[in-house]
């Protein structure tokens, strides 16, 4: 057999070897594969296809010469070749890569925003997202497949309670959570809850965003959210504080964890006071210390943060009697004095509802201005959506109007850059947070004053 021939059959055994593996090697190692593989033929399929996809999409720009004045006749120059936006592509990501554009002179990025769906089907990848982060350029999140399709919660969850481990790979190991350091603090109120649409983890900052205002329908994917956060919460000194007007039905799961919980309006207006009290004081001791948060305070005299669980926000507005209405008058004061000034002080609002409009009272509008994270998943009403997203991002108004009933979890959120994106909860049950939370009631942060939790164990006056 001559050396030509043995090459042949070579080349033959090896494409077959590689055709037979390559189902099983892209299933085992999904990521290697990626990088591998998929984002290279990506890469390839956008610089040959840009050109013509420019063209057809309009997006490109033909330029002529100046015209000219020949004996009174005006003369048009030739048109020259049409010009397209240049792209560079970034580094890649898990399953997503980010492409960046300068936009042509008379170009606005409406115009890429249109073409998107036409880019996905010309890259055969799941979904390009359009965004403008500058003048002048535009940014398109080529997502090569859904991130959100299949969201569980991994094996760390089974191993939490000996090594409180989050999901998504930051740790918070028993020395930093008795002794947290600068870092460890930095860490602490970083809540990882699942996914973003670009393959990145979801992260609920604290520290950058205190404050957030969670709405979605029942069965929409808000509960499993807010189980999501507690369990994450579960295992950092951390107290937990919950507002259920529905008799405790969702956050009742908590209360091993929870150091009050308040599940009628009188409860809660007492919880509330108390802990607006609880930030006057703190305000004092800042004072004294000659600082502007209890983060520049020594970590020996530092308070613990408190995170406030808000259920079903309507509840608290809803009242018909004179009573009733004077203590939802003073739970909507009380929330929105813990939003304006508990940022700096520890103090955190997780505000969710299956409904949120202006129809409430003007509580509920001073209340959401005060909230800067935004969190909507799928809802009933247009008005919801528009007092979670619309101030901010009114485009992203449609695209959580576009959530499906069948896609439980997804939700449209603000991010921790300044932008929206789709991202999708870790599937928490109430059975699995309740179990997690019971483990770490030794966590369990004791709040002096609170008429609920009053005594160390949680037993009521």
């Amino acid at each position: 057999m001559s050396s030509n021939s043995a090459l042949s059959v070579a080349a033959l055994l090896a494409v077959a070897v590689l055709l037979v593996t390559a189902p099983m090697v892209r299933e085992r190692y999904p990521k290697t594969w990626w990088y591998a593989v998929s984002f290279p033929i990506l890469w390839v399929r956008i610089r040959f296809t840009w050109r013509q996809l420019a063209w057809e999409c309009d997006l490109a720009v033909t330029r002529k010469r100046a015209h000219a004045m020949i004996g009174g006749i005006l003369v048009k120059g030739k048109e020259l070749d049409p010009v397209v936006p240049r792209l560079h592509v970034g580094w890649p990501r898990p399953y997503s890569v980010t492409v960046r554009a300068r936009i042509l002179p008379g170009q606005t990025p409406d115009e890429f925003v249109d073409a998107a769906e036409a880019m996905s089907h010309a890259w055969r990848v799941h979904s390009v997202r359009v965004s403008s982060p500058a003048r002048g350029e535009v940014e398109f999140t080529i997502s090569a497949r859904d991130p959100l399709a299949n969201i569980t919660a991994p094996g760390a969850l089974a191993r939490r309670k000996h090594h409180g481990r989050p999901w998504f790979g930051v740790s918070v190991t028993a020395e930093s959570e008795e002794t947290p350091g600068a870092a460890a603090a930095a860490k602490l109120l970083r809540i990882f809850v699942g996914l973003l649409e670009d393959g990145s983890s979801w992260v609920l900052d604290l520290r950058l965003l205190p404050h957030w205002l969670i709405t979605g329908a029942t069965q929409s994917g808000k509960s499993t959210l807010m189980n999501a956060a507690v369990v994450e919460l579960a295992p950092r000194p951390v107290a937990l504080v919950g507002i259920d007007l529905k008799g405790g039905m969702e956050l009742g799961n908590y209360t091993a964890r929870l150091s009050a919980l308040a599940t009628d309006r009188p409860a809660a207006v007492r919880v509330l006071g108390h802990l607006v009290d609880v930030v006057l004081e703190r305000t004092v001791q800042c004072r004294v210390a000659k600082v502007r948060s209890i983060w520049d305070l020594p970590e020996q005299i530092r308070p613990v943060p408190i995170v406030v669980l808000v259920d079903e926000l309507a509840e608290l507005y809803l009242a018909t009697d004179p009573k009733g209405k004077a203590d939802a008058l003073a739970c909507s004061t009380n929330l929105v004095r813990l939003a304006q000034l508990g940022a700096t002080l520890g103090v955190h609002l997780l505000v969710a509802g299956q409904r949120v409009g202006s129809d409430l009272g003007p509580g509920v509008t001073m209340l959401r201005a005060q909230l800067g994270g935004r969190i909507c998943h799928r809802v009933a009403d247009s008005e919801t959506v528009k007092m979670t997203l619309g101030d901010k991002f009114p485009d992203a108004v449609i695209a959580a109007q576009s959530i499906g009933p069948l896609e439980r979890g997804v939700a449209i959120t603000t991010t921790n850059e300044g932008g929206w994106m789709r991202a999708r909860s870790a599937n928490i049950g109430a059975e699995q947070a309740q179990r997690i939370t019971t483990d770490y009631a030794h966590q369990r942060v004791w709040l002096p004053g609170l008429s609920d939790f009053d005594r160390p164990g949680g037993e009521t006056s």
